[in-house]
């Protein structure tokens, strides 16, 4: 049977059900293309409720925010006085229909237990699974329980879905303490997909957008990503700034009054201080200006990234504020969310959900899909991945979130003090990262050495490999070539030259392989294509086109991509004749010699190679015509121009230049990468090491 719901519920208040939801989308949407959430019952309150908010932003999910629930908790309520029970079951489950008819796939998130008095919310839920006819999921809240009252608990509620005859689809324990795992491993072989969960204190700390929107602080100073900086503790400057820089703390919120110039300069000192803790943030109280001398100095402050809010209320009534915050992910929280999704995925058998959910296969590859299965991808096969531009405020952010979601681990060259003192006043936390000196490590006399009698033969001193060794790219392509690293990004802020060089002397090209070539996943509305070559080669000969296009092709193998290669030329067939369209057909003919299996053609027309319709007319009985996925252009100029047209104008993700043909994945990154293009870009490279194995 083929499951098309998941109803996701807990018998407690706080059991984190959000993570379990976020988690189970994900999941779903990298096999899934139409997937939707919903919620029975939601707040009558102005505001939207927040978890189907965040999972429509947050996924991207094509539905309203009126589809997405069944009834509002006042008619809820007063149709349970009334005692039409049914009659809230009904509105529910229309609703549901309503949404299943236009997705493949809906996903539940139960009432709220508050909603009702204790232990009839769960009931109630018990019930209304049924009547969806929904396989259940069930969370416990192991929050401050030993195993015995946490076994117990767990127990009581399968039994109730037994009771009514619901479908189990896995029991999850969430928050749990690691030293109470082993006895409820040993003593829970009644209950079917046992998963355990522990607690990440992280996850239930505010941050400080959590105060900015609660309080409605204007924000005075820092960036917009800067404001989902976690706080783990409050701390009142009341006191002289002596005794102030005594009792600070990691992550703290200094909540001070706008007038105390000593306070707000103190703590401006610190942030630049290797010797003070790094602070989350500083909210002024009162709603008083800062002085001008202050301002000024601020905004004279080139790296200065602390958040500063400014607030109406006093000093007493925002911190009664604060604590009456109630701590929720945000879909802008991207610090948070990668620790929930790598939470997830850590402790949650993916492969074993999939296939018990039985989805059916998709063959084709929409870009949802495509971007959520990087992560899949690399994190089942985890690689290691050296950065060397640690200096680059952009590297170090995504190195946190890559890091959080398990997709690689990384290695970042520099000083230690010095990364560490930079990500800390970021409020990044990169304790899980390698960190090499290239100045100081061991291994540079031994990779000098190397490096040496690679390219002595090109005329290279002694001396000139010593010093290479000191930059970040030969470092760390060096670190690749020796196996202690399996891949290298690079390019934030070096130049293509700088990358590529020293990939080209060290790694060299793989096997059968004498060109460096890049290719560029374009992300369109129903399906993901691969572009090459629109970044390296400017004018390849046929040899070297058809060396791209079967490098091309094994790309967009190991990205779930079947290859059928379209060689891109003004002429399709035999329809039309000279230089250009010679060089397409010869370059054909020697990648089929290469590759005798490739599905390729050429010379083929963009629209023959795309479009169904047309190849049905130009070369109606080819394998490769109207279904084209790997497109390659017969130089750099028709291939740049060409992607960046279609970007522009169909509003495609581009995610690129991926580098192929070198014997270990390399990658560059543009100068004015983001870093959701560096994440990607770590991931892509992480599955090209897989790949190449």
């Amino acid at each position: 049977m083929n499951i098309n719901t998941l109803f996701v519920s807990s018998s407690q208040n706080n059991a984190g059900s959000i993570i379990i939801t976020m988690g189970l989308m994900q999941l779903l949407k990298s096999k899934i293309d139409k997937v939707a959430f919903y919620r029975p019952v939601v707040e009558d309150a102005p505001l939207l409720n927040h978890d189907i908010r965040f999972m429509i932003e947050h996924f991207s999910l094509e539905q309203t925010y009126e589809e997405s629930f069944g009834i509002k908790k006042n008619h809820f309520e007063s149709l349970l006085a009334e005692g039409k029970q049914s009659d809230a079951i009904e509105l529910i489950i229309a609703n549901l229909e309503h949404l299943k008819s236009k997705n493949e796939f809906v996903l539940i998130e139960g009432i709220d237990p508050a909603i009702l008095p204790f232990g009839l919310g769960f009931e109630f839920n018990v019930e209304l699974s049924k009547n969806l006819d929904s396989d259940f999921i069930l969370i416990v809240n192991a929050t401050n329980k030993n195993a015995q009252e946490i076994l117990n608990e767990i127990t009581i509620d399968f039994e109730t879905l037994k009771e009514h005859e619901v479908r189990c689809f896995m029991n999850v324990i969430n928050r749990i303490a690691p030293n109470e795992i082993d006895y409820l491993q040993n003593n829970s072989h009644h209950l079917p997909d046992l998963y355990f969960m522990p607690e990440v204190d992280e996850l239930d700390c505010i941050t400080i957008k959590d105060i900015h929107d609660y309080l409605e602080c204007e924000l005075l100073f820092g960036k917009k990503e800067d404001l989902n900086r976690i706080v783990t503790t409050k701390l009142i400057a009341a006191m002289s700034s002596e005794h102030y820089l005594e009792r600070l703390s990691e992550k703290a919120l200094i909540v001070v009054p706008s007038d105390r110039s000593d306070i707000i300069t103190a703590t401006i000192l610190g942030l630049y201080s290797k010797n003070i803790p790094n602070v989350a943030g500083i909210i002024l109280t009162g709603n008083l200006k800062l002085s001008g001398s202050i301002e000024k100095l601020l905004k004279g402050l080139d790296s200065f990234t602390l958040p500063i809010l400014s607030t109406a209320w006093d000093t007493y009534q925002s911190v009664v504020k604060i604590n009456e915050i109630k701590v929720k992910i945000s879909p802008d929280s991207s610090p948070k969310i990668a620790l929930a999704m790598g939470l997830f995925f850590d402790h949650i058998d993916a492969e074993s959900l999939l296939s018990k959910l039985n989805a059916p296969t998709q063959h084709s590859m929409t870009p949802a899909m495509f971007q959520y299965t990087l992560f899949e991808k690399a994190r089942n096969n985890k690689k290691t991945i050296v950065l060397p531009e640690s200096e680059d405020e952009r590297i170090l952010r995504a190195c946190e979130i890559l890091l959080r979601r398990g997709v690689a681990n990384i290695i970042l060259l520099g000083d230690r003090e010095e990364i560490l003192h930079r990500s800390g006043v970021l409020g990044l936390d990169l304790s899980d990262a390698q960190i090499i000196d290239p100045n100081t490590s061991d291994l540079r006399e031994s990779f000098a050495d190397e490096l040496y009698r690679i390219r002595k033969y090109k005329g290279m001193q002694q001396q000139a490999a010593h010093d290479a060794m000191s930059h970040g790219t030969y470092f760390g392509t060096m670190l690749v070539y020796k196996g202690l690293a399996d891949g290298m990004v690079s390019g934030a802020s070096h130049t293509t030259a700088d990358t590529v060089r020293p990939a080209l002397q060290i790694i060299k090209t793989a096997p059968g392989i004498s060109i460096v070539s890049s290719v560029f996943f374009m992300c369109l509305e129903t399906q993901v294509l691969v572009y090459g070559d629109c970044a390296v080669n400017q004018n390849p000969d046929e040899n070297e086109l058809a060396q791209i296009a079967v490098s091309s092709a094994k790309t967009a193998q190991a990205f779930g991509i079947e290859p059928r290669v379209a060689m891109l030329s003004y002429s399709t067939g035999e329809s039309g004749t000279g230089e250009d369209v010679e060089k397409v057909k010869a370059a054909t003919r020697i990648a089929k010699t290469i590759d005798p299996s490739l599905l390729i053609e050429g010379p083929i027309q963009y629209d023959a190679a795309i479009d169904s319709h047309v190849a049905s007319i130009k070369l109606p009985h080819s394998d490769v015509a109207g279904k084209a996925t790997v497109f390659i252009f017969p130089d750099l100029n028709t291939g740049n121009n060409t992607y960046k047209a279609v970007q522009r104008s169909s509003g495609a993700i581009a995610i690129g230049p991926v580098l192929q043909g070198l014997n270990k994945p390399i990658n560059d990154l543009s100068r004015g990468c983001l870093v959701e293009d560096i994440v990607n870009t770590v991931a892509i490279t992480a599955i090209q090491a897989g790949a190449l194995q």
